[in-house]
């Protein structure tokens, strides 16, 4: 892998090979590219199971390749042809997931993430220097050339959170959006009784119902996509504290250049780096966004498991998939998984909220140090709720079906039908129809006639249900 020792601990059931940083010498497993900082912060953070995320590392194997090409471009004496087609080449074998095992890092670590940086920094340095069969690459001069963690991990998480949400949410809830669509054009003309306070309201049409649901996640996407704009504004070339020190004059707008051209989505450099360096703003309002989708498909899902209640003792009016048993004990019991998933997910988002918005209010002067923290929750709500709506659309929305005969039952029980009375025979009078309805069990017509506020031939000539949507 690269000219240093091999060694095997007192058992000898383990090779390790010897790496050096500038605090000494480190013991770093044999089959392993990574190096002394690493191993460092390996064994220093032993802090639950949660990994740096996956999408952040494919992120800065976009971000390296970039800073490479820049670097060529504008140092081509120290970024030489040579060392940028070893870093291209390892850059590209990370994003294809070949070098997955070698980023062990959890997310409870150095807040600005430098030992994350330094992991990606030594990986490719040690892949690239087994490959040439030499010491052509060091972590720090070469791979982190012209940048500093404090500006590579914030570009990274922004990367990340970009393609997120555009690759992954967004074509997400674009499917389960034209679901919604196919059901409203499906069922056009079924008539049935409308809700508020969870209390019999006036009529509405299903499609109308199904509507609703469909202009949310419109209303969404259009949130998800212009709050990305935010997160499109990178801080590479800011360096440590914001002036770009040690960095090229032109490096930010070329990475930046770079950056969009690999990654196929447009990136520019920030114009003020301290602010990019020390604020998380765009992050906290772009899952804004995905936090007002979560609430929206929190919503509909309990929509779609109150109309579905039942079968028998419940409002009935949808049927939905039947997926698998719902009980160990109540044979032949069906329950709406699909809705009980996607809301805990919902309900996960909303929590990651909070994290997110906490982190992003934590930095101190040049500096923000809860950025792993942040990106872990922002990516776990994209990465949660994209698969939760594909799921709930394969199995449950795709196969929603009106139960006409019960919402047609429903409608013509209902007594807030009662309104269309109110320009015939007042609102004080429709109440007291109503009410002896209610009462007495009866219909509306009969009560109505019955305390002489109509004839039946009138009731039957202004008292049309389906004219009221």
């Amino acid at each position: 892998m690269s000219k240093t020792d091999v060694l095997s601990d007192n058992s000898g059931s383990e090779h390790f090979r010897k790496e050096h940083d500038s605090m000494g010498t480190v013991l770093v497993p044999a089959d392993k590219y990574w190096g002394a900082q690493t191993e460092r912060s390996r064994n220093n953070f032993r802090i639950g199971t949660e990994r740096m995320p996956t999408e952040i590392i494919r992120a800065f194997a976009i971000l390296k390749k970039a800073a490479a090409r820049a670097n060529h471009a504008l140092l081509p004496g120290k970024m030489t042809d040579e060392k940028l087609s070893a870093i291209e080449k390892v850059c590209d074998e990370i994003s294809e997931g070949k070098l997955d095992d070698n980023f062990p890092l959890v997310v409870w670590q150095t807040g600005s993430g430098t030992q994350s940086n330094m992991n990606v920094n030594e990986v490719i340095a040690n892949r690239a220097n087994s490959l040439a069969g030499k010491r052509l690459l060091h972590p720090n001069d070469d791979v982190n050339m012209s940048q500093s963690s404090n500006d590579t991990f914030p570009t990274a998480m922004h990367i990340a959170a970009l393609i997120s949400v555009r690759e992954n949410l967004i074509p997400a809830v674009c499917r389960l959006r034209d679901t919604f669509k196919r059901l409203e054009k499906e069922n056009s003309g079924i008539i049935k009784s409308g809700r508020t306070h969870l209390q019999d309201a006036t009529p509405i049409s299903f499609s109308q119902e199904v509507s609703g649901w469909r202009a949310m996640l419109e209303r969404s996407l259009s949130m998800l996509e212009s709050s990305s704009y935010g997160i499109s504004h990178i801080a590479l070339g800011a360096t440590a504290v914001g002036t770009g020190l040690n960095c090229p004059q032109g490096f930010a707008g070329l990475v930046a250049k770079e950056i969009s051209d690999l990654s196929s989505h447009d990136f520019v450099s920030d114009e003020n780096k301290f602010h990019a360096l020390t604020s998380k703003d765009e992050l906290v309002y772009s899952h804004g966004a995905i936090k007002a989708l979560a609430a929206d498909l929190f919503k509909i899902a309990n929509d779609v498991r109150w109309l579905a209640s039942g079968p028998r003792c419940g409002i009935g009016e949808i049927f939905i998939p039947e997926n698998e048993p719902g009980s160990s004990i109540m044979p032949g019991k069906v329950n709406p998984t699909q809705c009980e998933a996607l809301t805990m997910v919902c309900l996960q988002v909303m929590a990651n909220d909070t994290a997110v918005g906490f982190a992003a209010a934590s930095g101190n002067f040049q500096l923000n140090v809860y950025m792993p923290v942040c990106i872990y929750n922002y990516l776990q709500s994209v990465r949660l709720l994209s698969d939760a709506v594909r799921s709930f659309d394969d199995h449950c929305a795709s196969g929603i079906r009106a139960n006409r005969s019960k919402m047609e039952e429903n409608l013509r029980r209902s007594l807030m039908t009662v309104t269309a009375l109110n320009p015939y025979i007042g609102y004080e009078n429709a109440a007291k129809t109503a009410k002896l309805a209610y009462s007495e069990n009866i219909s509306l017509k009969e009560a109505c006639t019955r305390l002489g506020f109509l004839t039946e031939d009138e009731f039957d000539s202004v008292f049309h249900p389906e004219k009221m949507i």
